[in-house]
């Protein structure tokens, strides 16, 4: 006996009846336990919402435009006199608005049912979800992370898809969608990595604090935890932990920006950035495993990610970019890797940036692409050793020296059995 075609199953009438019904009924479920007893209770509860989700889904079975558009008249004034009438303190709209949505969901069923029903639980997750909703917007949320979001949500949503996707210039070298993705990636990651430091709560912040400030500037990221060190009796352990864990925002950042420019320079790569990853995260968790003095807790919200960062590093992209492209013109792949070394020091991340333009633009081939990269990095690790010893104590910069060499022996062994491998 053949088994029953579950889609044919569910394409029947009555089971998107069914279903339109059971969208008002966990809609209703929340509002009946919202909606009070006695006197002051709110107009609608379980089996109102049950009763106005079979309705959309009964007027739109019907196929008449008028009954339709008579029954949703009748839902939204129902709602509105609900609202009128209703003698409360709040003067909130939710659940005259959860009525209407109900309604238009009861009736969006007949025609997706997926969908429909999906949006059904988002809806119910909303409103069940108001108390904590609620505290995240009023009480944790600050106005500059608030900020910060809308920039994100304006430079991937709007602006990245209004730009050309090719070159614009006479070197072939700027492409603005290409160059504003890389952008996006930028603000994404640092804005992911400042929201795991706000997760992770107390215990875990300083370091989760400086991992996240890897996807800017890790540089920077060491000097602030030299800093934290000196100021702070007993804290070049967890100053050093921090400032360590910063470069793995690094590499991770390095490699989101390489595979967004050219996803085949990554797979050379993959192997020494890995092996260094590895080296250096069981590093930070030997240093982590010591007790944190609870000072480290203290960590005050601040900015998801720093808008002028965005702009050295599009300044920076548009520079090297040109200086390499001279140097390929002049002296071939060795000007390449002497441009990387040079500009990795003031930041690795826009020049694997550039480089992985550079390959995907056909301009340099993959594997001088990869080993500049290699040599940008390097330059960029080493050169994070005296801001160490400058910024902190003897025993944080020993310790974020240590957390370096470490990173360095892991990326060339890496390299090493990569290209043995054949890779």
């Amino acid at each position: 006996m053949a088994a029953p075609d579950l889609q044919a199953v569910f394409a029947a009438p009555v089971w998107r009846l069914l279903t339109a019904l059971a969208i008002g009924t966990i809609i209703g479920i929340d509002r009946e336990r919202r909606k009070g007893d006695g006197a002051r209770r709110g107009p609608a509860g379980l089996r109102t919402f049950a009763l106005i989700g079979l309705l959309g889904g009964l007027a739109a079975q019907s196929q008449s435009t008028g009954l339709l558009i008579v029954s949703g008249a009748f839902v939204a004034v129902a709602a509105v006199m609900s609202y009128w009438l209703d003698d409360r303190r709040d003067p909130g709209l939710t659940t005259e608005v959860a009525m209407v949505a109900t309604f238009l969901l009861g009736a969006e069923v007949q025609r997706d049912l997926v969908s429909a029903l999906a949006i059904g639980v988002v809806v119910t997750v909303l409103l069940a979800w108001r108390d904590p909703l609620h505290k995240l917007v009023r009480d944790v949320l600050t106005e500059g992370e608030l900020r910060n979001g809308l920039i994100f949500a304006i430079a991937a949503l709007v602006i990245l898809p209004l730009l050309p996707d090719r070159t614009v210039d006479p070197f072939n070298l700027i492409n603005p969608f290409a160059w504003w993705r890389l952008v996006v990636v930028l603000i994404g990651l640092s804005g992911a990595g400042y929201v795991a430091s706000r997760i992770l709560g107390p215990r875990l912040g300083l370091v989760a604090a400086g991992f996240a400030s890897g996807f800017v500037s890790s540089s920077a990221a060491i000097a602030a935890m030299g800093a934290r060190s000196r100021n702070q009796s007993g804290f070049a352990g967890p100053s050093a932990a921090a400032a360590t864990a910063s470069t793995l925002g690094s590499l991770i950042y390095l490699g989101a920006l390489v595979t967004a420019a050219d996803p085949a320079l990554l797979r050379p790569l993959a192997i020494p950035l890995g092996c260094a990853f590895a080296g250096v995260l069981a590093y930070v968790a030997g240093l982590s495993l010591r007790a944190f003095p609870k000072e480290a807790s203290l960590l005050t919200p601040g900015k998801a990610f720093d808008v002028r960062i965005v702009v050295v590093f599009v300044v920076l992209m548009a520079a090297f970019g040109l200086v390499a492209d001279l140097l390929a013109s002049f002296f071939g792949s060795g000007g390449i890797k002497a441009g990387a070394v040079a500009t990795g020091l003031v930041d690795v991340h826009a020049t694997a940036a550039t480089i992985g333009t550079l390959v995907a633009n056909g301009k340099v081939d993959l594997a001088t692409g990869d080993m500049a990269i290699l040599f940008a990095l390097t330059a960029n690790m080493l050169v994070k050793a005296p801001v160490s010893f400058a910024s902190g104590t003897p025993e944080f910069a020993t310790r974020v020296s240590g957390g370096l060499l470490i990173l360095l022996a892991g990326l060339w062994s890496g390299y090493f059995f990569s290209a043995s491998l054949g890779n």
